[in-house]
């Protein structure tokens, strides 16, 4: 399985939500099975690190971003994931108008996944201070974790 999570820049929501959801599908087990990336909506940041805020924020939490350079989602994208996630709806609607209508069905927002949190977007930090950074993480790490969880019940399902 194939996994794209998607934010406007890529380097502050989308890079912590590759590297918190690796970590957990790694933890799960699950690393042979399921390949994580991140892009962002826009080309503003292409082949730039992740934000020194969130790298902070993630490596306090034992997360490494330090791999991860900002992409742009390009059209081959909808064909090779099988999910793609946006971070909030601003997102996930310049997803749809790029992706084929055939392959529209793989596209929604990343938070649907959450069972701690009823926020239904993960905020932008950039204009903000490091609680910002932090929220995210909170949120990222509530959908990745149940994102996992359902992966696991679909493997173990045979689906």
């Amino acid at each position: 399985m194939k996994i794209l999570v998607c934010c406007m820049g890529n380097i502050c929501r989308s890079p912590t939500a590759e590297g918190v959801l690796r970590a957990r599908v790694e933890a799960a087990g699950l690393a042979h099975r399921i390949d994580i990336e991140s892009a962002g909506t826009h080309a503003h940041h292409v082949g730039s690190k992740a934000d020194p805020r969130a790298m902070a924020a993630a490596h306090a939490r034992g997360v490494d971003l330090s791999g991860i350079r900002a992409r742009r989602v390009g059209v081959e994208d909808f064909i090779r994931f099988d999910r793609i996630y946006a971070m909030d709806r601003d997102n996930l609607r310049n997803l749809e108008r790029k992706c084929p209508e055939d392959l529209q069905y793989k596209l929604a927002l990343f938070m649907q996944h959450a069972e701690r949190h009823a926020e239904d977007e993960v905020p932008d930090p950039y204009y903000g201070g490091p609680a910002g950074f932090e929220r995210v993480l909170d949120l990222i790490e509530d959908a990745s974790d149940g994102l996992v969880r359902e992966l696991q019940q679909r493997f173990a399902a045979g689906s």
